[in-house]
């Protein structure tokens, strides 16, 4: 079973405090990016895994889906979400991504926000949301950058030129990762860009886009905290169709 680290209240009220929790997909800079690597969802049947709070499950009705399912591990995620959401279309549901199971051709659109970082089997879902799709169906994610997820003594140094520069060690090194974010002894499971693309193409899927979020100029300026992931991405988008 994935670590259910979202319903302990100490990591859940930290993550209801930042920007992405408290002002939706707005709030997160990568939102652009990945809205250019979406379908018209306009009839479609839609799932989104890790659902979260539900922004984008709402977001996605309003853009006409016909049925959107929100699918997330945390009771305290879905309760918020389902209290949030105010649409017959929208329905959640609390499960394990590592154990999922799908009906077969039930979805034309599948989405998922950061968090396949967490699961240590990816091929095993990877493989259930390929037979879950229809033929065509386009499957939109992102998660942590491997690059992001690979120091292994994070903390930035000064180069010789003055630029700020972040020590990546162990990048080949695929598997558990344990960290302190919001709170202590977050699990994460790291895998190369490499791994994480070929598994999609063994499932079956064709690749359709794939970008390294880094912000831009106006968004520094606006956050300034953004300006070291012009140095190490944190986020990688990926498109694919079934």
């Amino acid at each position: 079973m994935a670590q259910n680290i979202y319903d302990t209240a100490e990591f859940f009220e930290g993550y209801s405090r930042l920007p992405r929790s408290r002002h939706g997909l707005d709030g997160a800079p990568e939102w652009p990016a990945i809205r250019a690597l979406l379908p018209d969802l306009r009839g479609r049947r839609v799932v989104d895994l890790g659902c979260g709070f539900g922004w984008f499950a709402r977001w996605a009705a309003e853009q006409g889906a016909a049925h959107v399912v929100g699918i997330d591990l945390s009771e305290r995620m879905i309760e918020r979400a389902r209290r949030e959401t105010n649409d017959a279309r929208v329905a959640y549901r609390i499960a394990d991504l590592e154990t999922l199971g799908l009906p077969a051709a039930a979805y034309d659109f599948a989405y998922s926000s950061l968090t396949f970082h967490y699961l240590e089997d990816f091929g095993r879902l990877v493989r259930t949301l390929h037979q879950a799709l229809v033929p065509g169906a386009r499957f939109v994610f992102t998660i942590e950058h491997p690059i992001y997820m690979a120091p292994a003594n994070p903390g930035w140094s000064r180069a010789d030129d003055g630029r700020m520069s972040w020590p990546v060690d162990g990048y080949s090194v695929e598997g558990r990762r344990v960290t302190d974010w919001l709170a202590k002894g977050v699990v994460k499971y790291h895998r190369t860009i490499g791994t994480t693309l070929n598994t999609l193409l063994a499932a079956g899927f064709a690749l359709r886009g794939v970008v390294e979020f880094a912000p831009t100029a106006d968004q520094i300026t606006g956050d300034p905290r953004l300006a070291p992931e012009i140095e190490r991405p944190m986020i990688l988008i990926v498109s694919t169709e079934r």
